[in-house]
């Protein structure tokens, strides 16, 4: 399984102040509904304030015999409980609206840099951590920025105004019972460092196990193909163990915390009773006041522990803003350079001018690499696996810039030539064809979304793809299924052709593109290559003997040279690298052909 590798590690022990500030710039639109927030927090802490005096005057005005005030007293009471169930309302509503409009902001965002990324980006990072970027990372911010922040609010006027109110009413008695915040305070820090540690860990474990996942969906056939699912299941079974064993430790430590909190409640309740019980028995200080005081008591605790909450999600939310936003900063390795010249029109010649190539970490891949394509010419890539091939066709559709030396095209260095024209000019066909889900139709589209049904349909006559569209029930509009399930690897390779030849390409590129289908679909994907490459720049890599005779030049590659160089019939007559690799593919194809009419007459 995945060795999955998470950031939660360089989380820092204390809130990066900067970084959330970039957060919250995100939630610019939305400032509006943060204010109302803010807004809403403060009214709701006003109200709660107000509420136990209003009762507590109730309760002097019911002992000393003003039934006249009551009513008063009733009204007031009843208009704060109705403006409070009206700001609760209120700012759920505008929390939603920040917070869903956040995550789809931010999922944009990053969506949009992802697009915009090189391909060496994609190099290291497996795609279950890009998926947690654009997934649980946004929802994890765009739900703790807003109510953070409405709880700050809240909970900062709420301690503020009974402090002052207990202060004005008895500051003796108000001392007695703000001597419980120490002790809360120190509990709440120590059982919160408890509880976001084992949050991490948990994280962490859940990264492993998205992973887990993520690979064990994807390598289904060959976990069937192998016999796999035992040792799969007790790998899993391992990571899922490790979850439920941080998930119960952080449970414990919640089910330890809470009471603690709540006694240190219960016990500044009691102090209230216990010394306003004997200032109210001498008449120092009223019934109804003693009653404010106790409910205050009760109360005070609440927003520390609901502050202390939301304190541990922002650090736990740390770890994700902090990739979120590296994601976000992440520039392309390549991009246009100052000084982009003006684009070319056809392309007349490609040089490779002593190409050196290593990809990041690794060992040289091309070394001292020199090729000359003319338009309208035929190159056949062959060599051993590792050799080099498939890292020229991503150097010159510049997915990759060399480390060392030029690629220039009709002279002019293609650095300064505008990246966006230059893969514009490009079609591609892959060893591995990739549908996107949609309808045949929307995938030949795919290389030019202007393009009209009838373009549409005739690059795929051309490439031989019309005839097994015809007979499907759909025809063009067949839905082709997730990554093209529902066809053959035969019929997707068919219609990747397509779309690529719908592009109009100057360059086409056919990385094996025939290796992965019968004789008869190869045949078919031939008859179209053979009029769509007159008068393009056109790269084949290929293992099939029928593909490479056709190229015009044959390049030999290894270890990231051209060891030889020349058309079929040469190559053959100097008896050197690519015979022997003529004669090895032919006797390969020799007894698949044999096996296969064995097959048949079977």
């Amino acid at each position: 399984m995945t060795s999955y590798q998470d950031d939660d590690d360089l989380q820092h022990s204390h809130l990066d102040a900067a970084l959330w500030r970039r957060m919250l710039a995100h939630a610019r639109p939305y400032r509006r509904s943060l204010v109302g927030l803010g807004f809403a927090g403060m009214t709701v802490a006003v109200c709660d304030v107000l509420l136990p005096r209003v009762t507590g005057a109730v309760i002097d005005s019911t002992v000393s015999g003003a039934g006249r005030s009551i009513g008063t007293y009733g009204a007031f009471y009843l208009a704060l409980v109705v403006l409070l169930a009206l700001m609760v309302w209120f700012f759920i509503v505008m929390a939603g609206v920040t917070a869903t409009g956040l995550a789809y902001d931010l999922r944009r965002l990053a969506f949009a840099r992802l697009q915009g990324l090189s391909f060496s980006f994609y190099d290291h990072r497996p795609v279950g951590w890009l998926m947690a970027r654009l997934t649980t990372d946004c929802d994890r911010i765009s739900s703790v920025l807003p109510w953070t922040l409405l709880d700050a609010v809240w909970g900062c006027f709420l301690l503020s105004g009974i402090t002052a109110m207990m202060l004005w009413m008895n500051w003796k008695l108000a001392l007695v019972v703000l001597s419980i915040v120490p002790p809360l305070s120190i509990a709440t820090a120590i059982y919160q460092k408890k509880l976001i540690r084992t949050q991490r860990l948990a994280r962490k474990t859940n990264s492993k196990i998205t992973a887990g996942f993520n690979e064990g969906i994807a390598g289904v056939r060959t976990t069937k193909a192998f016999v796999r699912e035992e040792e799969n299941l007790k790998e899993f079974q391992a990571l899922t163990a490790e979850m439920f064993d941080y998930s119960l430790r952080n449970s414990l430590q919640a089910a330890v915390y809470l009471p603690i909190v709540m006694s240190l409640g219960a016990a500044g309740v009691g102090l209230a009773v216990w010394r306003g019980g004997l200032l109210a028995v001498g008449g120092d200080l009223a019934l109804g006041d003693l009653f404010v005081f106790m409910q205050y008591a009760g109360l005070f605790h609440i927003p520390i522990q609901e502050m202390a909450q939301r304190f541990t999600g922002l650090q736990a939310a740390q770890a994700s803003a902090e990739r979120l936003q590296t994601l976000l900063d992440t520039e392309p390795e390549i991009r246009d350079s100052e000084d982009v010249h003006d684009v070319i029109g056809r392309i007349r010649e490609i040089v490779f001018d002593k190409v050196h190539f290593a990809y990041k970490g690794g060992g040289s891949v091309l070394t001292d690499l020199n090729i000359r394509i003319r338009a309208g010419e035929c190159i056949a890539l062959i060599g051993e696996t590792g050799s080099g091939k498939s890292t020229i066709v991503k150097v010159l559709c510049r997915f990759y810039e060399p480390t060392q030396g030029r690629i220039l095209i009709d002279g002019v260095d293609y650095r300064n030539l505008p990246l966006h024209w230059l893969q514009s000019s490009l079609g591609m066909v892959l060893q591995e064809p990739h549908l996107f889900s949609g309808t045949i139709r929307e995938n030949i589209r795919y290389g030019r979304l202007d393009a009209t049904d009838a373009e549409v349909e005739s690059v795929a006559r051309q490439v031989g793809a019309a005839a097994f569209i015809a007979n499907l029930p759909g025809g063009y509009d067949t839905e082709v299924g997730e990554s093209g399930n529902r066809l053959s690897t035969g019929q997707k390779q068919l219609i990747t052709l397509a779309r690529a030849l719908l592009a109009d390409p100057q360059i086409l590129v056919l990385d094996e593109a025939t290796s992965s289908v019968d004789t008869e679909t190869e045949r078919q994907i031939q008859m179209g290559i053979d009029v769509v490459l007159k008068g393009r720049i056109s790269l084949i890599i290929a293992h099939r003997l029928s593909t490479i005779r056709r190229a015009e030049r044959i390049l030999v590659i290894d270890r990231g040279r051209v060891v030889e160089e020349g058309n079929h019939l040469e190559l053959l007559a100097r008896q050197g690298p690519y015979s022997r690799f003529y004669a090895q593919q032919f006797r390969q194809q020799s007894a698949d052909s044999a096996l296969r009419s064995a097959s048949t007459q079977e």
